[in-house]
């Protein structure tokens, strides 16, 4: 059964436009990930400063060989942002990651 990560994110009220550019900008550097499923950015809609980043992965070892590969050369070490630009300054003051397993799904009958 798949597993979900969310990024619990948070985000000063300054930071909101950068972030969600951000994660525009990166459009296709997960969705070709081997065992890759899902992806969404949430937005808070009132009374708090957090982000919520889902993905659905097909197993635990998809998700890891994307945190230690593309994850991780896209975001960087050192001195640069893994490209070779300047290393940006993070949009969100704080991070957390949460990790489920799907035990249940459903879908809209058609019909």
């Amino acid at each position: 059964m798949s597993v979900v990560k969310i990024n619990v994110l948070t985000v000063p009220a300054e930071q909101r436009e950068t972030l969600e550019k951000r994660f525009a900008a990166r459009a296709g550097s997960v969705e070709n990930s081997d065992g890759f499923e899902w992806f969404e950015l949430l937005r808070p809609v009132e009374g708090t400063d957090t982000y919520l980043v889902y993905t659905r992965w097909r197993a635990e070892e998809d998700f890891q060989a994307w945190m230690n590969g593309s994850m991780k050369a896209a975001h960087g070490g050192g001195e640069g942002g893994g490209d070779g630009a300047p290393k940006q300054k993070p949009a969100a003051s704080g991070s957390t990651l949460w990790s489920f397993e799907v035990v249940q799904q459903a879908a809209p009958e058609n019909g």
